[in-house]
Formats: C-alpha cells, structure tokens, sequence
C-alpha cells in the first residue's frame, strides 16, 4: 500500500547541506498499522511528509495504493491536478490538531470537504457521520477552545477521514497526550484501522504506542531505516534491536564469574510452557532468574526471561539447543563486553562466541 525505494531528501541552506534521509527502503502492507520510530533528527517527520509528497523528495519514489507519487507533477508548494487527486485518498492526522479556532467543531471536518465543493448539505451529513465515529456527535457546534486535547485530535481524525482515504497517516498524534488520553486515541486508530480498513503508518518516539498499536515497525536513525519487520518477526530475531528497546529487562549487571547469560524470549502457545522448571530437572542445573517481563505487543502475549547458568558458552551448547527447540528465542550474553549498544543493550553471541 506504502512503498519508497531509495528515499532521499537533502536540504540546502546558505551554502550548507543536510541529509534528512539517506535512501529509505520502506514497505507498509495493505490494512496494516506501522510505526516508525526515532529519536528527534532520526528522520521520521521528513519521512512522513514525503509520503503525502508535502516535501518533494530529492530522489527515489513514493508510491502510495499503486500510485507513483513522486512520477506526478507539481512542487512542494503547488501541486498539479493528479497529485492533489492523490493525496486526497491519504489522510493527515498532525501533532498540534491543526484545528482552526473560529469554525466549529462541524465545520472544522467540513473544511476538506468544502475545498472539494461538495455541497452543503452533504458536507453536514459527511460531517456528523465522521464525527459519530471518532466519538464526537455531541460537540459538533462546540469551537476547538472548548474541547480537552484528546477531542481534539479526535476532531483531527474526523478531518483526516473526510475524503474517504485509504492510508491514514499520523504525525506524532499522541505525544502532546496525557497517558489516558493517548491509549484511548491508539485504541480510536486500531478500531478504525479494522472497521475501515485502513492502512495506517504513524511515527512515534515511543515504544509503547509501537507496542500498543502495530503490526510492524522500524527503527530511524541518521536518516536511514536500521531495522524493520513485523513486531512477531523482530520479537524473534537474534540480536534485534528493536525488539530489545520494545521489551527492554535493563541492564544486565554483572554475571558471576564462569557462567552463561541468557536472555529468553517466548510469545505465542510457548508463553505457557515451564520451560524453566524442565531445564533445570531435565539437565540437574541451577538457574539464576535474574529478571522477567510478560506484555501484550501487537495484541500478542510476548515475554523475556533474563537467566543466568553455571558453566561457560561450551558447557551449556546442550542446554541452550533444547530451550531453542521448544520454539524459544534464546540469545547468548556477554555481559562483561564493552559495547555501544546504548543502555540496556549488550551482544548476542554466536557460537564461537564472538559479538554479533
């Protein structure tokens, strides 16, 4: 549904170039929540107004519901014909709601509509049917001063759904949201994303909208994607990233001197087995649990176990084939390796015992 090939943007100022992004390789299925996630500067923001051809990338191509956006004419500041067509299938949902403060809450939603020339009184029935959806069919002559800032970014959403879109983008929607109000909004974007049919890409800062709401995600930084898949995916994946800041244990800390650090990760059928318990009875070895977590990521029961065995890397090779043949995501740590992983982050090992 959302596809960008060699994505690059690069701003010019007074002599002087930034790269905003360094050829991005994107893929968002049909009827799919993806989340992009980054720190400030990561790139998400430009990402996500070249999507919607806000920014005219400097190149590679966007294609959004079989449609070439980057082949049609026009310029950031005055599109041409087709793509304005284009991006009327792509909803917008913005930080700071965008509302304008001397229309009411109808109008407000009424406004694409009305630059369309729909007429007025299916301009008001349109209306009242979105605002129903989002919640809000009680506020339709309220003014936006009136409204907390979760109705607001309801009213937003109502806006974006005006012109039937197929893609819904959201444009770090949640983060000037109270918890509450943020995990009722998320909910608002999955239901929507199911009854709808919706495809829906957001970017985010936070790990928790991504384990909220998604289906799959990546990871920016420096203006290039490093890591994306679905969440099931990078929950299995050795060594993920991604998978380590959704579900983080914090630091390892110290492991006694001669044993092996595991870190276990178990979703599915698997999140019921007593794995430990039969480890320790199958092998007669003493585990160490030195930390646990168990959350629903993706509507998924996802957990991961910190444990810590006697012996070294060579002495548990049998232990560790077992936990992986019960269908268990089992990484190696070396807790005593200086990395720059970041906090919390440390390597999983290969067999031969060397960082990867």
């Amino acid at each position: 549904m959302i596809t960008t090939k060699a994505l690059t943007k690069v701003y010019r100022s007074q002599g002087r170039e930034v790269t905003a992004l360094d050829g991005v390789d994107l893929s968002v299925r049909e009827g799919e929540v993806y989340g992009v996630v980054g720190t400030s500067g990561a790139g998400k923001s430009t990402l996500i107004r070249c999507v919607n051809m806000l920014e005219r990338p400097t190149s590679g191509t966007v294609t959004v519901d079989g449609v070439e956006l980057t082949a049609l004419p026009g310029g950031e500041h005055r599109a041409g014909r087709e793509l304005r067509a284009a991006r009327r299938r792509i909803g917008m949902v913005f930080q700071h709601f965008n509302l304008l403060s001397s229309r009411t809450v109808q109008e407000n939603v009424e406004l694409p509509l009305e630059i369309t020339g729909l007429d007025r009184h299916e301009r008001r029935r349109k209306a009242a049917e979105l605002l129903d959806l989002v919640g809000l069919g009680d506020k339709a002559r309220s003014h936006p001063g009136q409204l907390s800032g979760g109705q607001k970014q309801r009213v937003g959403i109502a806006r974006a759904l005006a012109g039937d879109p197929r893609v819904l983008l959201s444009d770090e929607a949640t983060s000037a949201l109270d918890p509450e109000t943020t995990r009722s909004i998320l909910r608002l974007l999955r239901d929507l994303n199911q009854q709808l049919g919706l495809t829906v890409l957001l970017i985010t800062h936070e790990m928790d909208v991504i384990k909220s709401v998604c289906d799959s995600a990546a990871l920016m930084r420096g203006g290039r994607i490093v890591e994306a898949g679905t969440l099931t995916d990078l929950l299995a994946a050795e060594g993920s990233e991604l998978a380590r800041e959704l579900f983080p244990l914090g630091a390892p800390g110290a492991a006694s001197p001669g044993s092996t650090v595991l870190e276990i990760t178990f979703q599915g059928e698997s999140s019921a087995q007593p794995f430990v318990s039969q480890l320790a009875r199958t092998y007669q070895i003493d585990i160490n649990i030195l930390g646990a977590a168990v959350e629903t990521i993706g509507g998924r029961l996802v957990g991961r176990m910190r444990v810590e065995l006697p012996g070294d890397h060579q002495d548990n090779v049998v232990p560790i084939g077992h936990l992986r043949e019960q269908g268990l995501q089992v990484d190696v740590l070396n807790t005593n390796l200086d990395t720059n992983l970041g906090p919390g982050l440390t390597p999983s090992l290969n067999p031969n015992g060397a960082a990867v």
